[in-house]
């Protein structure tokens, strides 16, 4: 995020904390790096009564709610539904295939939250105002029918695929992880860190020798994302076992 997109943004948060000082105010749904800057943002304006909430318990995109002394946070108020998509099992659909459909039809990505696909099902969460134009509206995702229903049944479809990989590097500094994961040498790992490429957690992260702790989520533009997942023990000459995942 840019100079000028942030003080953008950070205006909205604002607005969204004056807002909420007289009844609930809600922003978003949020991208992962602007969740993690709305945190920030926040904890520096000693805000208090604030929740995030995205429709599920671990959902990443999510609607940033604030709300007056006098109402508890709760996530029954936040203005999202959960909706079901209901496909044939032979049909192959993708997370891809859904957003692209729904950006075409001029749904903003702001209205839309998380996407949870699988075999003949999907689960997805929007702003209450669009849910009825989904319900009614929508009949195929590209040239596949679909049929949509309110709400939705758990288990719900895995968000995520996962692929292992562990290494050896030299220590938890930044510069040497991304090395690892990007298959590069340090000195073009360094230079992705300080060009901005590189995000701990979703926010930008420019010192190379920033340290990496475990359950952190590290980003590398075009490499992927990952979570750390252990580090150690340390081999006999000295070097640190680790342990990550990629998300596919």
């Amino acid at each position: 995020m840019g100079t000028e997109d942030r003080k953008l943004f950070e205006a909205k948060v604002a607005d969204c904390i004056r807002l909420g000082q007289k009844r609930p105010a809600f922003l978003g749904f949020l991208e992962l790096s602007e969740r993690a800057d709305a945190q920030v943002y926040l904890q520096a304006a000693h805000a208090e009564n604030w929740m995030f909430y995205g429709g599920w318990a671990e959902a990443e995109r999510v609607m940033l709610g604030i709300f007056p002394d006098y109402l508890e946070a709760d996530a029954s108020l936040f203005p999202l539904e959960g909706l079901t998509v209901s496909f044939r099992r032979q049909d192959t659909l993708t997370h891809r295939d859904f957003l692209g459909s729904f950006l075409a039809q001029g749904v903003a990505r702001s209205s839309l939250g998380d996407i949870l696909v699988e075999e003949g099902r999907a689960v997805l969460f929007v702003k209450t105002e669009l849910a009825p134009h989904f319900l009614s509206q929508i009949e195929k995702i590209g040239r596949v029918g679909v049929q949509l229903h309110p709400g939705f049944e758990e288990p719900l479809p895995a968000a995520h695929a996962f692929q292992p990989i562990s290494g050896v590097i030299a220590s938890e500094r930044l510069d040497c992880l991304v090395a690892l994961l990007a298959g590069t040498g340090r000195e073009k790992a360094a230079q992705w860190i300080t060009g901005g490429f590189v995000s701990i957690n979703h926010r930008e992260t420019l010192s190379v020798s920033a340290h990496v702790h475990p359950g952190d989520v590290v980003s590398i533009r075009r490499c992927g994302r990952f979570v750390v997942d252990s580090f150690g023990p340390l081999t006999k000459k000295g070097r640190l076992t680790i342990r990550c995942r990629k998300y596919i």
